[in-house]
């Protein structure tokens, strides 16, 4: 079996495109938990725009799955990061309000 040639910046566009994509899905799933509607609806549209490019991508050519999964977990891992940052969980919160 004879490994496909791998264009470099169509790899970098599906890892980033993924990573992207991932992001907006921990955003999307964010607004659904606080019932925010518009955003909620604004994320889905992000998210599917998203995944076109890097599903088009990796359908011509397998190997670019590998940077489709690499981009997925970057993108999960940052963005649920972020949401620390931006808002922290509940149990956080309640414990620093209840320092004197």
């Amino acid at each position: 079996m004879e490994f496909p040639t791998i264009d470099p910046l169509v790899a970098a566009g599906v890892l980033a495109s993924t990573a992207a994509t991932d992001a907006v899905y921990v955003f999307f799933n964010a607004a659904v938990s606080t019932r925010r509607r518009v955003a909620a609806a604004s994320w889905s549209s992000a998210w599917y725009l998203l995944s076109a490019f890097a599903v088009i991508s990796y359908t011509s050519n397998w190997v670019y799955v590998l940077f489709a999964a690499a981009g997925a977990w970057i993108g999960g891992f940052a963005s649920v990061t972020a949401l620390d940052y931006v808002a922290p969980p509940l149990k956080k919160r309640t414990e620093e309000d209840q320092r004197p």
